[in-house]
C-alpha cells in the first residue's frame, strides 16, 4: 500500500466540482462511488464542449462536423482499447453499460449455443444484471442456471466451482469484484478452469475498471463488460469487448440504420464489428466523455491512487469494526473499494438516512444483489464505497456519523 503515500489526494479533489458541494448544511462527503463514480472537470468540459461546438451525427455525414465527430467517436474507442488492453480496436462494442453489453452476448452469442440440459454457470455474488438475462435465456432454452457458492467471509469456494464445471456448462458468467462485498474473484484462474470443459466466459468488469489495471486479453475470458459511470465517465455509455472470432459468429443484437451494409426488401446484409452491434446513432457524446475519462485516469499516478484506495478501505474497515455493534459484511483475503457493514438493532436503510444528515452519502439495501443478501439471511447492508478522490477525514465523517447512529438507537432503547 505504500503507493497511496505519494498521492496528492487534494489536487485530484480539485479536479471534481461536485465535491465542493454542501448537502443538507455539511461538506458532501461521498461515499457511494459503487453506484457511481463523480466526473472530473475535463470530463464535463468535454462533454459539453461536444454539444457546444462539434454536434452532429456520426457515420453518415460528409461535412465538417460529421466527420470531425465521426473521428472523435472512432478515437474514444482506441482509447478505451488502450486502456483495457485490447490490441484489436473493433472488439469494442459501445452499449449503454453493463447490462446491455450482457443482455446481448446473452442473447446474440448464449440463444445460439445454448439447448436443453445445457448448464450456464454464475456465482452466488452476482449482480441481478449477471442474473437474470441468464435465467430468462434458460426458460427460453430449456437450459438451467448453476450457481456456485461463497463462503461466510465472501469469496468463492474455488473447488465447489470447479466441481461444477461439467461438459453441460456452455456459458460461465461471473463479476470481477462483488459490488456488495468488495470481494476480488480470481479471473484469470476461474476462466482457465472453465476453458478446460469449453464453456464461454463471460467476465462483469463493473466493479474491477474503476480500481484495477485490466488485461482483458491476458485474462483469457471470451468477454468482458462494463459501465462508463461507474469508471469517472457518463451515465448512458459502457463497453462489451468480446473475441473477434466469437463477435463475428453472433447475430446483430438490435436491427436498425448503421449497423447494415445493404437493405432491400428482398434481404438485409450487415456491416462487420463494431458496426454490426452499434444500431442506429449511438450516444456520440458519451463514448466521447469515457474516451476522455480515461485519458483522465491515464494522466494520473495508477499505483499511487490504487494504493490511496487501498489504505481508505483498510482504515474504514479497523475505524468501524471497533465501534460494539457494528459488523463488517466480505472479509475476502482481497477485496477493494468497498466496506459492507451491519449495526446490532439498526436497520441499513436507518443508517443511511442520519449518515445523510450529517451529509455523508452512502448506499443501504440489497444493492441488487439479492440472492447474495439471501447466502447471509439478511434483507442488506449499508455499504461505504470508495474512489480515489476520498479522504482519511471523510473517514472520520463517516466513523462519527455511525457513531452518531449508535448513541441514537442505544438512547433510544
Amino acid at each position: 500500500m505504500g503507493g497511496g503515500m505519494s498521492f496528492d489526494v487534494e489536487q485530484v479533489r480539485r479536479d471534481f466540482p461536485i465535491l465542493e458541494e454542501s448537502v443538507q448544511g455539511e461538506k458532501l462527503v461521498y461515499l457511494d462511488n459503487a453506484a457511481t463514480t463523480q466526473k472530473p472537470r475535463v470530463v464535463i468540459d468535454r462533454v459539453s464542449r461536444f454539444y457546444q461546438s462539434e454536434n452532429a451525427n456520426i457515420h453518415r455525414g460528409v461535412h465538417y462536423l460529421s466527420m470531425h465527430a465521426t473521428g472523435e467517436y472512432d478515437e474514444a474507442r482506441a482509447r478505451v482499447a488502450r486502456a483495457i488492453g485490447a490490441s484489436d480496436t473493433g472488439e469494442v462494442i459501445f452499449v449503454r453499460g453493463a447490462t446491455e453489453g450482457i443482455n446481448l452476448v446473452a442473447r446474440s452469442y448464449g440463444a445460439s449455443v445454448l439447448g436443453e440440459g445445457d448448464e450456464i454457470l454464475v456465482t452466488e455474488m452476482e449482480h441481478h444484471a449477471n442474473i437474470v438475462p441468464w435465467q430468462m435465456l434458460a426458460e427460453e432454452t430449456g437450459a438451467r442456471v448453476v450457481v456456485a457458492p461463497v463462503s461466510e467471509s465472501g469469496e468463492l469456494l474455488m473447488e465447489e466451482f470447479a466441481h461444477l464445471l461439467s461438459e453441460r456448462v456452455k456459458i460461465v458468467a461471473f463479476t470481477a469484484v462483488s459490488n456488495a462485498l468488495g470481494t476480488v474473484n480470481p479471473v484469470a484462474e476461474m476462466t482457465r478452469l472453465a476453458k478446460r470443459v469449453g464453456a464461454a466466459v463471460l467476465v462483469d468488469g463493473s466493479q474491477a475498471v474503476p480500481h484495477l489495471a485490466v488485461e482483458v486479453e491476458s485474462l483469457g475470458c471470451d468477454f468482458y463488460v462494463f459501465s462508463g459511470h461507474k469508471v469517472y465517465g457518463p451515465d448512458g455509455i459502457g463497453v462489451l469487448w468480446g473475441k473477434r472470432e466469437l463477435l463475428d459468429r453472433m447475430a446483430p443484437y438490435q436491427g436498425g440504420g448503421d449497423m447494415i451494409e445493404r437493405v432491400s426488401f428482398d434481404g438485409t446484409t450487415f456491416r462487420g464489428i463494431p458496426e454490426r452491434f452499434e444500431a442506429g446513432t449511438p450516444n456520440i457524446s458519451g463514448a466521447i466523455g469515457l474516451g476522455e475519462a480515461f485519458w483522465y485516469l491515464e494522466s494520473l499516478d495508477g499505483e499511487g491512487w490504487r494504493g490511496h484506495e487501498e489504505q481508505l478501505v483498510a482504515m474504514a474497515t479497523a475505524r468501524l469494526e471497533a465501534i460494539p455493534g457494528v459488523r463488517i459484511m466480505g472479509r475476502a483475503g482481497e477485496k477493494v473499494g468497498v466496506v459492507s457493514f451491519l449495526m446490532e438493532g439498526v436497520h441499513p436503510h436507518d443508517i443511511g438516512t442520519i449518515l445523510d444528515t450529517e451529509g455523508v452519502a452512502i448506499r443501504a439495501g440489497h444493492h441488487c444483489a439479492q440472492p447474495l443478501m439471501a447466502r447471509y439471511g439478511l434483507s442488506g447492508t449499508a455499504r461505504a464505497s470508495f474512489a480515489f478522490y476520498n479522504t482519511e477525514a471523510e473517514v472520520e465523517a463517516l466513523v462519527r456519523g455511525v457513531e452518531k447512529v449508535r448513541g441514537l438507537f442505544k438512547r433510544d432503547a
